[in-house]
C-alpha cells in the first residue's frame, strides 16, 4: 500500500502541471470505485471544475477546487470541494497524453482542458475517490480522522509520548493507526521501529521518554529519506509518471526476513502484529 513518502512524491509531481487546469470531463469504467456521493453525481460534479491546490493528508492525496466564490478556500478547512484520492492497496495516479495506451484496470479518466488525462488505476479495487467538503466528508464518515503528521516540524516527541503512554497495545499496532499517526504504514513502521531499537511487540505504555524521542526521530528520518528517494517501490506502487522508486534499495528491515540484519549480523525475525507481516531484530530491539 502506497505510504506516506509514495503519496507525497505523487503529490508533488502532480502539482506544478495539475493546479489551474480545469476537468472538462470525467469518465468512470468502474462507477464503484467513487463512494461518495453518487458516480453520475460525482462525474457531473467534477465536470467543469478547475483545480486550486494540491495536498496530502496522511495516505489521502487531496485535490481542491476553486469554491463558487472568488474568495479562496485553505486546503485543509471545511469549505472548499475536494477530490479525495486514496489508493488503497496498488492504487496509481498518472498524468499522461491521450494517446497513450490505456492500461487494464484503470478505472476513472479526468478530461483536462490542456488535453492531458489524469487516470486512476487500481488493480485490486481497494482504493476510492470522493468527493465533497472536509466536513461533510467526515460528517458522512467517509473519511476517518487523522492524528498528527509525523514529518510535520510542529510534531514533537511529546506528543508522541503521550501517545503511546495510553495505549495499551504493540507499538506497531500504534503507529498503524491512522487516528494516532497520520500517513505510517507496515514498511515504515517496521523500519522507524527497527532505527530506533524498540520491538515491535512491545507494549506502547511501557515505551519511556527517551525511546519516545528515538522512535520520534526514527519515524521522521524514515520518512524523510523515502520521500528523498521518491519512495519504495516494493509491490505495484509507480509514481504520477509511471516510474519506480528507490526508497526500497535502501531498506533495513522490511521484506528480509530471515536475513542478516544489518547491525549484528543475525538472521531477521517475521511476525504478525496487527494482521501485518512484522520484521524485526531479536538482538537489536528490544
Amino acid at each position: 500500500m502506497p505510504e506516506l513518502p509514495e503519496v507525497e512524491t505523487i503529490v508533488a509531481d502532480l502539482r506544478p502541471h495539475l493546479v489551474g487546469r480545469t476537468i472538462e470531463r470525467c469518465e468512470l469504467s468502474f462507477p464503484t470505485i467513487v463512494r461518495h456521493p453518487e458516480p453520475e453525481e460525482f462525474v457531473d460534479a467534477v465536470t467543469g471544475m478547475r483545480i486550486e491546490s494540491l495536498g496530502r493528508r496522511g495516505k489521502y492525496i487531496l485535490i481542491a477546487f476553486a469554491p463558487p466564490s472568488a474568495a479562496p478556500t485553505p486546503l485543509h478547512e471545511g469549505g472548499g470541494p475536494l477530490l479525495v484520492v486514496h489508493l488503497g492497496m496498488s492504487g496509481q495516479l498518472r498524468l499522461v497524453d491521450p494517446a497513450a495506451p490505456l492500461q487494464k484496470h484503470t478505472h476513472a479518466i479526468f478530461f483536462l482542458d490542456d488535453g492531458k488525462q489524469l487516470r486512476y488505476r487500481d488493480p485490486r479495487r481497494f482504493g476510492r475517490l470522493l468527493l465533497g467538503t472536509q466536513d461533510a466528508l467526515l460528517h458522512a464518515k467517509k473519511m476517518p480522522r487523522l492524528g498528527p503528521e509525523p514529518i510535520d516540524p510542529e510534531y514533537e516527541a511529546e506528543q508522541l509520548y503521550r501517545e503511546l503512554r495510553r495505549r495499551r497495545a504493540p507499538l506497531k499496532a500504534v503507529l498503524l493507526d491512522q487516528k494516532a499517526i497520520a500517513g505510517v504504514g507496515n514498511i515504515y513502521a517496521d523500519e522507524s521501529l527497527y532505527r530506533a531499537r524498540l520491538r515491535p511487540a512491545r507494549l506502547a505504555n511501557t515505551v519511556s521518554k527517551q525511546s519516545a524521542r528515538r522512535l520520534h526521530d526514527a519515524l521522521r528520518e524514515s520518512l524523510v529519506l523515502a520521500i528523498a528517494n521518491r519512495g519504495s517501490s516494493v509491490d505495484t506502487y509507480r509514481d504520477a509518471w509511471g516510474e519506480i522508486g528507490g526508497q526500497q534499495e535502501q531498506l533495513l528491515v522490511y521484506g528480509r526476513a530471515g536475513e542478516p540484519c544489518y547491525n549484528c549480523g543475525r538472521p531477521l525475525s517475521s511476525v504478525r502484529i496487527a494482521g501485518r507481516t512484522t520484521v524485526f531484530c531479536r538482538n537489536c530491539q528490544h
